[in-house]
């Protein structure tokens, strides 16, 4: 691009706010927020401010670097496809074509390129050995939306314009931004929800950010969510909140789920999750009478045990109660293009595949993270000898991450494509250098393109900002690679692979010399725009840089018309879902016994995204997580702020220093996620903090992975805490002498 300030937006979560992007030299010099975006309106949290200190590090990979021992070398692009290409013939050969595993981590899910590719390379390998970031945070929503809806990325959202009553289960908007939803400025959003009348209402075992803007915040014990929504629904009925004539005539399986909540009355749960019955029938009451009103969760209530049976339950109360499809209830977008009747059709993401070690169902074709250490690590038939890690950093995200770095010692394989060598990448047998989002073309993808998870609809597109100066290629065109040097057919078709590798030499033809190959990747998203009746890529870029409004979020368009079960009517009672719920009094009565146990829940900072900004200095100015805890809980185990405790599972423990807070429900202890980088050999900067990595505390294994959905339980386990015992150790995982 030449030097100037361009528009742009972020790559970093989905709220992909607007930002005007200022280069010189081939170098990002300033990055402000787009005031005339027509979706986010000047905003931009500080991550997506601060990224080109990100992507700018001395500690980006420049080159594909190998390692031998405990040494890393520069390699040739040759090198390393030909080595790697070789390894894959020889492990399909040995061992067959499932010991080729594939995790996709987030950083794949907010382009469109990259993921598309990475799944063509394992269609290619012939492979079902596909692992996810979402089976740690939001397959639980998947599962549900195909079990209810018939198809795993129909996702209703709140109707944040016009809603009378938002009841906010386990989720922190104002620091996480809205998942699986477009929200720009989320404070401001739930400010303007208040100053039209809405009743915002947060339930949550701590005061968040998010809770101190509502008018209203209730805590509940963490993990018992599933039981709240019981209750909840059994006084919705009680009131009278069913709406029976909507729902006998689009929905099917309506007494047994009613029959199901009549055993959980607000009295009967009250014990375990600490609401009161009368606060809960207050709160039903509100809700009930709003004109229009939604409940929605996000990870609090995803990572739970029962995430799954919650969100379910959530979204029967949404329909039940006559706000689903509604003016003011919960909407259901519209992509470009209808994504979810063609992926029915032709069967995208909806394979119902098993996994070897514990016989779990896929959820968008990817089987449980919680049990790659065990396909690993166990001998015998589609035993996974390699792993491709894209866009991801499974050893900090991923549960029980002791026996997990253990197992990915075992492999005969292991390649990570980043732009860092972190943790996961240290123990990597190849680092493939991958471009930054500054240094490629792209269009928001999965949100408006196909499934329309907006507040207000829009399209965009974006030029690559800058260059880059080393040997970085971008995923998708290391993957097209990958396949020729695996004797291999991207999406096993040998027409598509001849003719994207054509594409690429042409390009490449036009190319400066010493400038890496790479596939036209503006023409590849101009032929998807076309295909899908929008405008082209230049078009959009010139006509609209600020992003293309379309056409906006409407009720009455989703039931009766696009719901996707056999019977075309949404599913309250799935017989998955209603056999797993009528083994919840077993969980209920073991919540009882724990209550006088410390439960860990989560807390993220606004400079944070999961592990992605630790090498930035500015974002991690206290070196360290911090253990929060309750002055009255502090005060019970001999602890006091800056204290050093050390926590325990039933997997691990970690020490941590204290911090003391109000905010917290007694008998809840919280430490955030994404720390713990000792030993990531390529992190200058995030090497030296000294935070602990929380997940080594949750339990792995297919006993500990939710039987609905294949999700880790990461939020609301017991732990036990106590003074630190012996000195710390800043080079170990946990903290504790080695």
């Amino acid at each position: 691009m030449p030097d100037g300030t361009h528009s742009s937006f972020c790559r970093i979560c989905e709220a992909l706010c607007g930002l005007q992007v200022t280069v010189k030299d081939n170098r990002v010099t300033q990055v402000h927020p787009d005031k005339e975006h027509i979706a986010t309106h000047g905003f931009s949290c500080p991550k997506g401010l601060k990224q080109a200190q990100m992507y700018d590090s001395p500690d980006r990979l420049k080159y594909p670097m190998k390692r031998v021992g405990t040494e890393w070398t520069r390699i040739s692009w040759e090198q390393a496809l030909e080595e790697i290409g070789a390894k894959v013939k020889q492990l399909r050969g040995d061992h067959g074509n499932d010991s080729v595993a594939l995790y996709v981590g987030t950083a794949a899910g907010f382009g469109v390129l990259h993921p598309v590719f990475a799944q063509g390379f394992l269609t290619a390998v012939g492979s079902k050995s596909m692992y996810a970031s979402a089976t740690q945070d939001c397959s639980n929503k998947f599962t549900v939306a195909r079990q209810m809806y018939g198809f795993p990325f129909t996702q209703p959202f709140p109707d944040l314009d016009h809603t009378k009553c938002l009841i906010i289960v386990g989720a922190n908007p104002v620091i996480s931004k809205w998942s699986f939803l477009q929200v720009p400025n989320p404070g401001r959003s739930l400010q303007e929800l208040r100053e039209r009348g809405a009743k915002v209402i947060v339930i949550d075992p701590r005061k968040t950010e998010t809770a101190k803007l509502a008018d209203q915040h209730l805590f509940i014990r963490p993990n018992t969510d599933p039981f709240f929504y019981l209750s909840f629904l059994n006084e919705l009925e009680r009131q009278g909140g069913v709406h029976r004539e909507l729902a006998e005539k689009h929905f099917e399986g309506i007494d047994e789920v009613l029959e199901l909540a009549r055993a959980w009355t607000p009295e009967r749960t009250a014990p375990v999750t600490h609401i009161p019955a009368e606060t809960l029938r207050a709160l039903v009451t509100t809700f009930r009478t709003a004109d229009g009103a939604s409940l929605y969760s996000s990870t609090g209530v995803n990572m739970g045990t029962n995430g799954s049976l919650g969100f379910w339950l959530q979204e029967c109360i949404n329909a039940l109660s006559g706000n689903l499809d509604r003016r003011g209830g919960t909407l259901i977008g519209k992509g470009v293009i209808d994504f979810p009747a063609f992926g029915k059709k032709n069967g995208v993401l909806v394979r119902d595949d098993i996994s070897r070690i514990g016989k779990f169902a896929s959820v968008n074709d990817a089987f449980p993270g919680g049990v790659l250490a065990d396909e690993i690590l166990t001998p015998g038939d589609k035993q996974v000898k390699a792993l491709f890690v894209t866009g991801g950093n499974p050893l900090i995200t991923m549960a029980n991450a002791g026996k997990l770095k253990k197992a990915f010692g075992e492999l005969e394989l292991l390649v990570t494509l980043d732009i860092y060598r972190n943790e996961t990448g240290s123990l990597a047998h190849y680092c493939l250098p991958t471009t930054s989002p500054l240094e490629r073309p792209d269009l928001p993808f999965i949100f408006p393109l196909m499934l329309g998870l907006q507040r207000k609809p829009y399209m965009q597109v974006t030029r690559a900002l800058v260059e880059p100066e080393h040997e970085q290629r971008d995923e998708a065109t290391i993957y097209l690679q990958l396949c020729k040097a695996s004797g291999l057919s991207l999406f096993g078709s040998g027409i598509a692979q001849k003719m994207l590798e054509g594409m690429m030499n042409v390009s490449s033809r036009f190319r400066e010399p010493g400038k890496q190959p790479g596939l036209p990747q503006e023409a590849l998203l101009s032929v998807l725009l076309r295909l899908t009746g929008q405008p082209g890529f230049e078009t959009l870029l010139e006509h609209f840089p600020h992003g293309q409004a379309r056409e906006a979020n409407a009720p009455d368009e989703f039931i009766g018309k696009r719901v996707l079960t056999e019977s075309k009517k949404v599913q309250l009672a799935p017989k998955m879902l209603l056999e797993q719920a009528r083994k919840l009094d077993a969980d209920f009565e073991k919540e009882r016994g724990d209550q006088q146990r410390f439960k860990l829940i989560g807390k993220r900072a606004v400079q944070t995204h999961n592990s992605w900004t630790h090498n930035i200095a500015e974002f991690v100015h206290d070196q360290t997580n911090h253990l929060y805890m309750h002055p009255d809980d502090a005060k019970r185990v001999g602890l006091e702020d800056g204290g050093m405790a050390d926590v325990q599972s039933d997997t691990a423990t970690v020490r941590v220093p204290v911090r003391v807070v109000s905010d917290l429900m007694p008998g809840t202890v919280a430490l955030p996620h994404g720390w713990g980088h000792q030993h990531a050999t390529g992190l200058s900067i995030a090497s030296k903090t000294r935070g602990v990595n929380v997940n080594l505390l949750a339990a792995s294994g297919p006993d500990a992975v939710e039987r609905v959905s294949g999700m880790s339980q990461l939020t609301g386990y017991n732990v036990d805490v106590r003074p630190a015992a012996g000195p710390q150790d800043p080079t170990s995982w946990s903290g504790l002498p080695q």
